[in-house]
């Protein structure tokens, strides 16, 4: 029998930290790339103990396993897009800004994570600057929610004309496109994000799920993002069809054990 002629695939790259429990992190980072014709490849940054309630325990990995988790894919896996996550601690990070120093020019979405859905955190004080000062420059796309937002901007946010301002506001400190999720200000019935890219500001509205898991949202977003980004599709688009493909997974949201996950499918 003759051999099939073999589909190529766009490669995509996540940086960031294990779920045990699935829900978040690079399990769902590696589910969504699958789930939208995307290889996916990762740098672990951490290991958590956690489910969807709580985080018991952060191992982070040493930074010169980190270094040699890129170093093995340049061999032949150089990504289309790369996103990041969970990287915890001063060393990781300074370990991603030198590994992404050799990947300039490849689409980086940075999902700012600091305070884990169950109230744990994920990103030492220390370390904030320097994510700052050095790596959100290499971003194409950040994507903080309205906590991590408030953080990065010393006030809080509490009205949907404060949040069009804070996206503003972060794009232009960062120089780079913010995408500004609005998941914890719904408006009534919708929840409202915000992308500002140099361009007319996109709003992007999604029905509003009461009682539905959130634990790995960020993750998934993001994830769906890069993924996009990966299959050569322009930012706007690819922020677009990723927040269908959030609210999607939300509102179809499965029962495991005693907890709600996701269900990332196209």
């Amino acid at each position: 029998m003759p051999l099939t002629r073999m589909q190529r695939r766009p490669i995509a790259l996540t940086i960031a930290g294990s779920d045990s429990g699935g829900g978040a992190g690079i399990q769902t980072d590696l589910k969504t790339f699958a789930s939208l014709a995307v290889h996916g490849t990762s740098v672990l940054t951490c290991i958590t103990a956690q489910n969807p309630k709580q985080v018991l325990a952060v191992q982070p990995v040493r930074p010169a396993l980190i270094t040699a988790q890129f170093e093995a894919l340049q061999d032949g896996l150089r990504p289309a897009a790369i996103k990041s996550g969970m990287l915890y601690s001063r060393a990781i990070v300074q370990a991603v800004i030198t590994a992404l120093s050799a990947l300039r020019g490849v689409p980086y979405v940075l999902d700012p994570v600091m305070i884990a859905t169950s109230g744990a955190a994920l990103l030492r004080a220390d370390c904030r600057s320097l994510i700052q000062s050095s790596l959100m420059p290499l971003a194409r796309l950040i994507t903080p929610n309205l906590p991590e937002a408030a953080c990065l901007l010393g006030h809080p946010i509490t009205s949907q004309e404060e949040a069009r301002d804070a996206v503003k506001a972060l794009a232009d400190r960062f120089q780079t496109a913010c995408l500004l999720k609005g998941g914890h200000l719904p408006q009534g019935s919708k929840v409202i994000d915000y992308l500002e890219d140099g361009k007319d500001l996109l709003v992007l509205e999604a029905p509003y799920h009461r009682k539905r898991q959130t634990h790995g949202t960020g993750c998934t977003y993001a994830a769906a993002i890069t993924a996009c980004l990966a299959r050569s599709c322009d930012l706007r688009s690819a922020v677009q069809e990723a927040k269908a493909f959030i609210s999607q997974a939300i509102a179809q949201s499965v029962r495991i054990g005693s907890h709600q996950a996701l269900n990332p499918k196209p």
